[in-house]
């Protein structure tokens, strides 16, 4: 979708920060909202890509006037309602107070670090052979998706070079939306940085990324 979470090669937002010597967490709570974060996703009712879809469909305003981690916690409030598992009284009460769906699954302590380690692999096999090739010219889709998808906006209707193939993976688009997984080729495609950002860009720069085959068209 185009939202306010796709900011890539936008202009106009200032320069990143990074923040020296940056620990992984500014406060316990965000060391929790992680923790709960994976808990609920390890129950079995959303898949990643529906995930990453209730973190990034927010508001402009909401989205960037809140924290890495409090988006992290509106996208799982939003989740589990839709789910069953919390209402909206159960949030403004801040407890439980109506009736909650029963997860399929629950994540115990002791198998934490077994579940982290093993990961949720999207690799799939697909049963057509890939339709580009490392060095076919492309161009990329111009759309404006309502739901979840990875091409980002800096990146459609772009022309660019199959620099790789890589292996069929989880179609992230369909799979927010829970239309099934329909797995696709996935290719490494440079643009050059004058393609991404004008004449104004400098010459020498390229931008690779990754992109499902529904997001190319031959050049």
């Amino acid at each position: 979708m185009n939202g306010p979470h796709d900011l890539g090669g936008q202009m106009g937002l200032g320069p990143v920060a990074p923040e020296q010597d940056e620990p992984i967490f500014h406060a316990a709570w965000e060391k929790r909202a992680l923790g709960l974060t994976l808990c609920a996703g390890a129950m079995g009712a959303w898949n990643i890509d529906e995930s990453r879809h209730a973190r990034e469909n927010r508001h402009p305003v909401d989205y960037l006037s809140s924290s890495y981690y409090e988006i992290w916690i509106k996208g799982l409030e939003r989740l589990l309602t839709r789910h069953g598992f919390l209402s909206e009284r159960d949030l403004a009460e801040g407890r439980a107070v109506d009736g909650a769906s029963q997860p399929k699954r629950v994540l115990q302590a002791a198998d934490v670090p077994a579940v982290l380690a093993l990961g949720g692999p999207c690799d799939r096999p697909v049963a057509t052979p890939p339709r580009f090739r490392a060095g076919d010219r492309i161009v990329t889709r111009n759309f404006s998706p309502t739901g979840h998808t990875r091409l980002p906006r800096y990146a459609r209707d772009k022309r660019g070079v199959v620099e790789a193939v890589r292996e069929g993976f989880v179609f992230p688009d369909t799979n927010a939306r829970g239309a099934g997984e329909n797995p696709q080729w996935v290719y490494t495609v440079v643009f050059d940085g004058c393609e991404i950002w004008g004449d104004d860009a400098d010459p020498t720069l390229t931008v690779s990324i990754d992109a499902w085959e529904s997001y190319l068209e031959p050049a």
